[in-house]
């Protein structure tokens, strides 16, 4: 199992039944393949659907069912199809229960860079604006390092952010991560194989470790 199939796979767990949720280009569209058996959910694609289902098969594909990242995908039963323009009341009127999103970079102060990329031609920072804001609950899924080896889990971000205080867990292919008022960035769960000083080591912030710390099952 690779990164990335790790972290979508551990996210997954983290749904509940009858939620709404909100799937970020990259990474966090590969939940829907993991969703758990016996949990209800609709995924939403904010280019305009509502009841998202696995990454469509070759025989599968059609131009006329794709997510916000171009991905062709599947519906699942009672899904519904609408405009940008209902996309966004949608999670402007906070009907999105979970938003799961990349990050560039995350702070202790629950912070989130997710648009900037240093050195490239961007149009803006889309979506990701209104749903760290629109949903009840703003989970990140990242690599806990970037390609060069450097911390993406930092004291205090240094690229331009998305959002303040928004971000509610952190999900990396090392840990899971809270961030608590007062506390900070509370380590819950590390990945198999791994100690705190591991993850600690590969962080910029300062960790807190929970009472009742867990290995990642997924």
């Amino acid at each position: 199992m690779n990164k990335r199939e790790f972290i979508a796979k551990r996210i997954a767990k983290e749904l509940k039944d009858g939620d709404v949720v909100n799937l970020g280009i990259g990474l966090p569209t590969m939940v829907a393949n993991y969703i758990p058996e016996g949990i209800d959910i609709m995924l939403q694609a904010e280019n305009g659907i509502l009841g998202v289902g696995p990454n469509a098969g070759p025989e599968e594909k059609t131009l006329d069912c794709i997510d916000a990242g171009g991905n062709y995908v599947t519906t699942v039963k009672g899904a519904s199809f609408f405009d940008s323009s209902l996309s966004f009341s949608i999670i402007r009127g906070g009907h999105v229960d979970i938003t799961v999103l990349g990050a560039l970079e995350v702070d202790e102060e629950g912070n989130v860079a997710n648009w900037m990329v240093p050195g490239k031609k961007v149009p803006g920072m889309g979506g990701a604006m209104d749903l760290v804001v629109g949903a009840r609950k703003v989970i990140l899924a990242m690599e806990h390092v970037n390609k060069n080896g450097a911390p993406k889990i930092v004291k205090r971000c240094k690229l331009p952010l998305t959002a303040v205080n928004v971000v509610k867990t952190i999900v990396t292919d090392m840990a899971v991560i809270d961030v608590v008022p007062e506390k900070g960035l509370v380590v819950k769960e590390i990945a198999p194989g791994l100690s705190v000083d591991d993850v600690q080591k590969a962080t910029d912030a300062r960790l807190s470790i929970a009472s009742d710390l867990k290995v990642i099952e997924v």
